[in-house]
C-alpha cells in the first residue's frame, strides 16, 4: 500500500473528509511519526505495533568488488515491531491462503 493508497482508503471510508482533507489527515500523522523518531523518541499504536531507533554501532565491512576492508560508521535506523494482535492477524491470513492454495 502506498501513501497515494492510503489517501484512497482514507477519503472513501470517512465520505464526510474530502480528497484534499485525507490527503492532509495522513500527512500530518507520517510528519508527526517522522518528528518523534528524529527526536529519539517511540512511537507505541496499540493493536499494530511499535516504531523505535536501533543504534548500530560502527564496524568494519568489505568492498563486494575488491574485497578491501571498510569501516562503517555507526548509524541509527528505524525499527519495527508489530504488535500481537497485528502478527496473529498476518498469520491466520496466510494459513487461510496456504489452505485456499492447496485445494
Amino acid at each position: 500500500m502506498t501513501r497515494s493508497d492510503l489517501v484512497e482508503e482514507l477519503a472513501a471510508r470517512f465520505s464526510q473528509l474530502t480528497h484534499r482533507d485525507a490527503e492532509f489527515a495522513v500527512k500530518a500523522i507520517l510528519e508527526a511519526m517522522n518528528d518523534a523518531l528524529v527526536r529519539g523518541h517511540r512511537i507505541e499504536i496499540r493493536g499494530f505495533g511499535s516504531f523505535s531507533i536501533n543504534h548500530r554501532p560502527p564496524r568494519i565491512g568489505r568492498n563486494p568488488r575488491s574485497g578491501a576492508s571498510v569501516a562503517v560508521p555507526e548509524k541509527r535506523v528505524p525499527h519495527f515491531k508489530p504488535g500481537k494482535a497485528l502478527r496473529e492477524a498476518v498469520d491466520q491470513r496466510t494459513d487461510e491462503l496456504e489452505q485456499n492454495h492447496r485445494r
